[in-house]
């Protein structure tokens, strides 16, 4: 039933929607990010990557609140109006899926074997061509970075219900309307809501898998 229900679609929708926008964002400037701290040393590097790596593990409901409190009527950026909007949400769930991306990708190019970053150096790569080359060989544990972060994004809930406000038709997603149910008392339909929001993340990471598989074998 939950399938059918136009209601269960829309909010199934809106959830990918969020979370497919806020991780895709946050791989365009968390891959790049995470390969330049993961092959590159400079000054306050060590305090670089120790920020995101703390950042990775920041109490989603904290976040929430601060954008709360940021966008809110009385906050610096009230007048954007986006408090309760799909827009915030993605803001949020980026802020919080960023990091991971991020902290991940370091860790996957820094284990790219030292011998080919010197052969690269030695042949005259710039650095550019260097992360090029150890990105293309940490593929596999960027990708894996990115389906850790797209599973963080689709099981958030705190974060999305405070900035999102779980408004029926507008904001509500998977997460929210389960806990919603719960409250309720519905706890045949949460757990519906539940099976579906399995099913759907079942989907993208067999995906995802059977890509990664194909890619790389």
């Amino acid at each position: 039933m939950a399938l059918l229900d136009p209601e269960i679609i829309e909010i199934a929708v809106l959830s990918l929607y969020v979370t497919g926008t806020a991780t895709a964002l946050s791989a365009l400037i968390g891959v790049p990010l995470g390969t330049f701290l993961g092959t590159r040393g400079f000054f306050g590097h060590r305090a670089a990557t120790t920020l995101i790596y703390t950042l990775y593990g920041f109490p989603p409901i904290v976040a929430g609140l601060v954008m709360y409190l940021l966008f809110s009527r009385m906050g610096p950026f009230g007048a954007t109006n986006l408090l309760f909007t799909p827009s915030l949400m993605i803001l949020t769930q980026f802020v919080l899926i960023l990091p991971v991306i991020t902290g991940l990708t370091i860790a996957a190019t820094a284990e790219v074997d030292r011998t080919l970053k010197d052969i690269s150096l030695s042949l005259g790569a710039s650095n550019r061509q260097l992360r090029a080359t150890v990105l293309r060989e940490a593929r596999p544990g960027v990708l894996a970075a990115i389906m850790v972060g797209l599973g963080q994004g689709l099981s958030e809930v705190g974060a999305v219900y405070l900035v999102g406000g779980n408004i029926e038709g507008s904001t509500r997603t998977l997460t929210t309307a389960i806990l919603q149910a719960i409250r309720n008392g519905e706890f045949s339909f949460g757990a519906a809501l539940g099976i579906l929001l399995f099913l759907i993340a079942l989907a993208i990471y067999a995906a995802l898998e059977w890509f990664q598989r194909r890619e790389f074998e």
